[in-house]
């Protein structure tokens, strides 16, 4: 089945699958005023390349928003300047990497240089004014640049950037984050913990890539592990999870296209390329309108309206899936339909995490109780003694050793005479007795 006609179906299956995360309210869009048609020649052929622009509902999505008044912050390796894609469309940025320019817009990575710049051009790519050449996903949202780098690319650890620019992107108003990178491994940083919590804390939409398959990444991976994040798995143009271009994992939430992707390099080259790198930005995007739409929701509902919204997957049933998530992304439901509301994050809750697995919250063990002894105090000391001679007895000598030696020496002596002589007398009186032979 082609991605368009699976993604216009409908999505009572994905929603009934997830009723378990509801609350029983509703949310419906908020009341604006319809937005002037997107400059968008659907003939030029390099719109007409990016079949997610119908397949994901996203043209339909336009007329009631285009992700006006939304700050999506890319944390990658750096925007590149091309005025004809992003225009004012990257208000801020930073590098974290120690290698980059302060605003974040040089491309940090012989290899990964050009990276930041396709994901932001899938998130928010601005297109011509003539409505050809790329586009992104939500082409009146704000960008902000945190350039990263990766292994030697960087002064400054991996482990140390991250927590650096999600505070960062907090701090200069991101309404969404978009980290399309894996490390790789089950587990993160503890330090990552407090950045991601702040992100939570402050309401931000945290969008992570699940990872490829053809890059090694057999096992889903941190960030894309970490509770509360939105995680992307990819699709390819049938709908069908991609077998290079995705990995696999129970904490992927929705599926995006991954393969058959368009992207402006740094340099304003339009490029072909593939990856859960490529399908975070689109959920990224899709995000970003409908906090445009529903500006009075939350981060856990706005997360709610994609996963619910999702279109359902052919023959699977048992949701999350670990290829597919909730299903696939529809942007145009997700931004119009009428949707329960949730109170917790669907994604989980880190700071419960936290508490469970690094004891972060335990309750100090309790002191002792100690209650004081009243000892009475000692007695005086004894007055000092004038020094005498050593070869003199004293007092003391006298009365603890010479005196009880002579009480003790002196019977002893006595009876020791009388037992001899009694001896004596004994055997005197022996010989005296004794017969001659």
């Amino acid at each position: 089945m082609k991605l368009k006609a699976m993604l216009r179906s409908t999505v009572a299956v994905a929603a009934v699958a997830a009723s378990v995360l509801l609350t029983g309210a509703t949310a419906t869009p908020t009341t604006s005023p319809t937005p002037g048609p997107v400059p968008d020649d659907p003939t030029d052929p390099v719109r007409a390349s990016e079949y997610w622009l119908d397949g994901a509902g996203i043209r339909e999505a336009w007329n009631t928003t285009r992700g006006e008044g939304v700050t999506i912050a890319i944390i990658d390796t750096g925007i590149g300047k091309v005025t004809s894609v992003f225009g004012d469309a990257v208000v801020d940025g930073t590098d974290v990497s120690g290698s980059g320019t302060p605003d974040g817009r040089t491309p940090v990575g012989a290899v990964d240089g050009d990276h930041g710049s396709w994901v932001a051009s899938l998130a928010a790519g601005r297109g011509k004014a003539d409505g050809t050449g790329m586009i992104g996903v939500a082409p009146e949202a704000n960008l902000l640049s945190i350039s990263v780098g990766f292994g030697a690319a960087a002064a400054v650890p991996f482990v140390e950037q991250v927590p650096a620019a999600i505070r960062w992107a907090v701090d200069h108003g991101a309404d969404v984050i978009n980290m399309s990178f894996t490390t790789n491994t089950l587990d993160w940083d503890e330090s990552w913990d407090d950045a991601f919590l702040y992100a939570f804390e402050h309401d931000v939409v945290v969008v992570v890539a699940a990872g490829n398959r053809g890059s090694g990444t057999d096992v889903i991976g941190a960030p894309a592990t970490i509770p509360g994040v939105l995680t992307v798995g990819g699709v390819d143009q049938t709908g069908t999870a991609s077998v290079e271009a995705s990995t696999q994992g129970i904490t992927i939430a929705i599926s995006a296209p991954s393969e058959g992707l368009r992207g402006i390099s740094a340099d304003g080259k339009l490029e072909w390329w593939r990856g859960t790198s490529g399908a975070a930005p689109i959920v990224a995007g899709a995000a970003a309108l409908i906090r445009s739409a529903h500006p009075d929701l939350d981060a856990a509902n706005v997360i709610n309206r994609i996963i619910l919204t999702a279109l359902p997957v052919p023959g699977v049933t048992d949701l999350p899936d670990p290829l597919y998530g909730y299903g696939l992304l529809d942007a145009s439901a997700a931004v119009t339909a009428s949707v329960p509301l949730v109170d917790e994050n669907p994604m989980g809750d880190l700071a419960e995490w936290v508490r469970l697995y690094r004891r972060a919250d335990a309750e100090p063990a309790p002191e002792p109780e100690i209650t004081p002894v009243q000892i009475d105090p000692l007695p005086a000391a004894d007055p000092p003694t004038e020094p005498g001679s050593p070869l003199l007895p004293s007092v003391d000598s006298l009365r603890y050793g010479t005196l009880p030696l002579i009480a003790l020496t002196v019977p002893g002596i006595l009876i020791a005479l009388g037992v001899t002589a009694a001896a004596r007398r004994i055997r005197s009186a022996r010989k005296q007795s004794t017969p001659a032979p």
